[in-house]
């Protein structure tokens, strides 16, 4: 009697599952974010304007949002004014898309939060992930839930890297994962930064922008 390949949900995996089921390990350096962060990007007048009055209307918010809450009130405008979408190109932002990934031992899947990828009506080639729009750690796994998701990515797209972010409350980290060998992968966490300051959010959406660019040279 043949067994069943287990499933495991994006939303519920957790750490210690996924160090099982695959070979994944944190790279501490940071260096590798330099090119990514330090790019030079003079925001127009409109796009300082918006992130000053968001940041001045939900700053009492962002930390006490649920989930949904955060992602409508907060992230999604941010998201909308970066534009992930080109019809040209046929790449849009998609939201809550199922994708999957199989495995002899074991399935990746589930509804992704945010993903940009290739396709208009579906998603077809997923390049770059957000999750998990969470209000605590304690009672989800972002980093985990978002590295699955990479991993599936990587493995669909037969890349050797990608780009992703995860979000915290207000605390938005940046992810980048790679494929070293067979079911091996490592993967580099960045600093936090913190939506509630400013400059903080600058940085968070013109990181935004250089994940555009990249996207729509690809």
């Amino acid at each position: 009697m043949k067994e069943d390949i287990p499933i495991y949900y994006f939303s519920k995996i957790k750490d210690r599952e996924l160090r099982e089921l695959v070979n994944i390990k944190q790279n501490f350096s940071l260096k590798i974010f330099d090119l990514w962060f330090n790019q030079t990007i003079n925001l127009k007048d409109h796009e300082i304007k918006f992130l000053t009055e968001l940041l001045d209307k939900e700053f009492n918010f962002i930390r006490i949002y649920k989930e949904e809450d955060l992602k409508v009130k907060f992230i999604a405008p941010i998201l909308n004014k970066v534009d992930f979408r080109n019809i040209e190109k046929e790449i849009r932002d998609f939201y809550e898309e199922k994708i999957t990934y199989k495995t002899n031992k074991f399935i990746f899947t589930g509804n992704t939060d945010f993903l940009v990828s290739k396709g208009l009506e579906y998603s077809e080639k997923p390049y770059f992930f957000i999750q998990e729009f969470k209000k605590a750690k304690e009672i989800s796994y972002p980093e985990s839930q978002l590295l699955a998701e990479l991993i599936t990515a990587v493995e669909l797209n037969d890349f050797k890297i990608i780009k992703g972010a995860y979000i915290v409350g207000a605390i938005w980290n940046f992810v980048i994962l790679k494929k070293l060998a067979e079911n091996t992968y490592q993967y580099f966490i960045s600093i936090n930064f913190d939506s509630s300051k400013l400059t903080d959010l600058t940085a968070i959406y013109k990181n935004l922008l250089v994940v555009k660019e990249e996207i729509f040279k690809i």
